[in-house]
């Protein structure tokens, strides 16, 4: 009897339990139908904003790496063109400066210091002298311009003739000669203040005109001297004595 009743008892438990399921579970229906579901519902938001955190980080994480290949291609390029502008550049200035005849104090100007100077009658053209200077340094030298000569203590420069302005400065060569010519006197007779000089003095131009060129030369006149009138005219220094007379 005692067994029965236990059993019943047991039997009443387990249907009290399965009826407060039952009523829990038709409370949890009816709060998500009255809308006190919401919370929950506030719930799976913060859990989507917890799985959606690391979304901007991840989104970040892409951006430092962007520009990282065009940083390398930048890189690539201005290495490309730094090493070929240099290169070129270096090969250049070199090129520069192994050339003998451009090389600083190679080259200097001829002057009544490192030259030899004559100076001749000739009879053809009529009225002319000519002019010669010899290299007699170890280096080349340059003959600039056209001498400027004096007769004694004359006042006045003889002008150029422009039309025997050569294409490029004469260059001597050590033991290599230039020339000039000049025109004494007018063969028409039409030259005024004729005289005869006993002294003349040549000057030399220096890299730019009418700048001293160093020392001037005092070469010796026939004994009779130098017949010139004011028609006095000069040359332009040559690098052969046809050019300088004009035959």
């Amino acid at each position: 009897m005692t067994a029965l009743r236990t059993t019943r008892t047991t039997r009443t438990t387990r249907r009290l339990a399965g009826a407060a399921a039952v009523a829990l579970a038709a409370l949890a229906l009816t709060a998500c139908q009255n809308g006190t579901g919401l919370k929950d519902g506030g719930a799976a938001t913060a859990s989507d904003s917890t799985t959606a955190s690391p979304t901007p980080t991840g989104a970040t994480s892409p951006a430092p790496s962007t520009p990282a290949p065009d940083s390398t291609k930048t890189g690539t390029g201005t290495g490309k063109a730094t090493g070929s502008g240099t290169g070129s550049g270096s090969g250049e200035a070199k090129g520069g400066s192994s050339d003998p005849a451009a090389a600083a104090g190679n080259r200097v100007l001829c002057n009544g210091s490192n030259t030899e100077v004559t100076v001749q009658p000739v009879t053809r053209p009529l009225n002319h002298m000519l002019i010669s200077v010899k290299n007699t340094g170890s280096k080349s030298c340059d003959l600039t311009y056209y001498p400027v000569l004096r007769f004694d203590e004359m006042q006045w420069a003889p002008a150029p003739r422009q039309e025997t302005h050569p294409q490029a400065v004469v260059s001597l060569a050590p033991g290599q000669s230039g020339h000039a010519a000049a025109m004494l006197a007018a063969a028409d007779g039409s030259g005024e203040g004729g005289t005869t000089g006993q002294k003349l003095t040549i000057a030399f131009q220096g890299r730019t005109p009418n700048s001293s060129g160093g020392a001037s030369a005092t070469p010796s006149l026939p004994a009779k001297g130098i017949y010139y009138d004011s028609s006095l005219t000069v040359t332009y220094w040559q690098q052969n004595i046809e050019d300088a007379l004009g035959s």
